[in-house]
């Protein structure tokens, strides 16, 4: 495949423009976060070296400095600049710290050397940042893949993205859905549960966690009860582990529970999440519906749009500036509220044919300030939402 990401040219641009910041790339796994570094250091003109801390077993500091080193020692005999590129940094025990010290070393000893981090887990990557490299770092997302991605890489409709999510490894697959369905558990599902999820924090019942996982994937982009959950699975828990580890499952953009909006503040104490997929891949995988069940069955078509449409807002809206939350109130509900500082918008997403808005009437009627998008039937094309970075939509209100 020949398609190059967005992230190529930024990474390019960057390293220009500030080649005293360590470059950090954070995103989900499989998503293209080594390719797209590997076709950049294709095609600058300058020496690299690419190391991947991808082992079974927890590395070593010495893992960091022996490619450091040899890197260096390049940059310094050349008097060149040159890249060094270190995948899945998080995995390597004490990182951050040993990545301090090094990089402080090159910048005192005036080393021309170019670096770059790649990390599968935005909350390890996050404490290591902040813990030792505050002020040395610029911080990278590589994201799933959007529609407009997919359908320029693969040909695809916006139906065949809605179905099969944006993982370009499994693009090849889509045309024997049983063997898709087998990758997407095997090499991404279960991958991400068995090794990444373990390092983000502590699971004392990893049986419930994957029940949890497996029941979320037939309530896509709904609102569910911690109570009326224990009561669906099978292994006993507590509503606590439950939010711990949607938590968890959110730091490994697998699955996220938003939670309900309430006046300035997001958080709302005891909140019933909504269950939203970062990749309808991992819906498709573990919900059963085969793509010709989904064409005659709109409900689920319409849970399809929903947490596409939810997954579109998570992969775009990065940093402590965005919020993305519901609201509901009785039978009032909002599918998605974004707040960005003081401002607050409302979407509804429609997939069939246009309907009531009593909810967005309820939700303005109590935030009069807010302003509010409609996606899909009687407002903005799905087409044209899926294709676009969503804070465009968000800057022009």
């Amino acid at each position: 495949m020949n398609y190059e990401r967005a992230l190529v040219d930024e990474l390019e641009n960057a390293l220009k423009k500030m080649p005293r910041l360590l470059h950090v790339v954070v995103g989900p796994r499989q998503v293209g976060k080594t390719t797209a570094v590997r076709q950049l250091c294709e095609k600058i003109p300058l020496p690299s070296r690419i190391a991947a801390a991808d082992a079974p077993l927890m590395l070593g500091a010495e893992w960091i400095e022996t490619h450091w080193h040899i890197a260096a020692a390049a940059a310094q005999r050349t008097r060149k600049p040159v890249v060094l590129v270190l995948d899945e940094i998080q995995k390597v025990n004490g990182w951050s710290g040993t990545v301090k010290r090094l990089w402080d070393e090159t910048l005192a000893r005036k080393i021309p050397l170019r670096v770059i981090l790649l990390g599968s887990s935005a909350l390890l990557v996050q404490r290591g940042v902040t813990e030792s490299l505050a002020g040395r770092f610029f911080a990278h997302h590589c994201m799933h893949w959007s529609w407009g991605e997919c359908r320029a890489a693969f040909g695809w409709n916006l139906d065949q993205w809605l179905y099969f999510g944006g993982y370009p490894g499994a693009a090849p697959l889509a045309d024997d859905e049983a063997l898709w369905r087998q990758y997407i558990a095997d090499a991404m599902i279960e991958t991400v549960l068995a090794r990444d999820v373990y390092q983000l924090g502590p699971v004392s019942k990893p049986v419930l966690m994957r029940h949890l996982f497996g029941l979320a994937a037939t309530h896509p982009a709904q609102i569910l009860s911690y109570n009326k959950m224990l009561g669906q699975l099978r292994d006993a828990g507590s509503t606590t582990t439950l939010a711990h580890y949607l938590q968890l499952l959110g730091a490994a953009f697998l699955l996220s529970g938003l939670e309900q909006y309430s006046g300035g503040q997001l958080r709302k104490r005891g909140s019933s999440p909504k269950l939203l997929f970062w990749n309808n891949a991992l819906v498709s995988a573990g919900g059963g519906l085969s793509r010709a069940d989904v064409a005659v069955d709109g409900a689920w078509r319409g849970r399809l749009v929903e947490n596409a449409a939810g997954a579109h807002l998570l992969n775009h809206l990065h940093g402590a500036e965005w919020a993305l939350a519901y609201w509901h109130d009785g039978d009032a509900e909002v599918d998605f509220v974004v707040r960005r500082g003081k401002r607050v918008v409302a979407l509804e997403i429609k997939s069939g044919r246009a309907g009531k808005l009593s909810g967005m009437t309820a939700f303005r009627r109590r935030y009069p300030d807010a302003r509010a998008l409609l996606i899909g039937s009687g407002g903005i094309a799905l087409e044209e939402f899926f294709e676009r970075d969503p804070r465009e939509f968000f800057d022009g209100l």
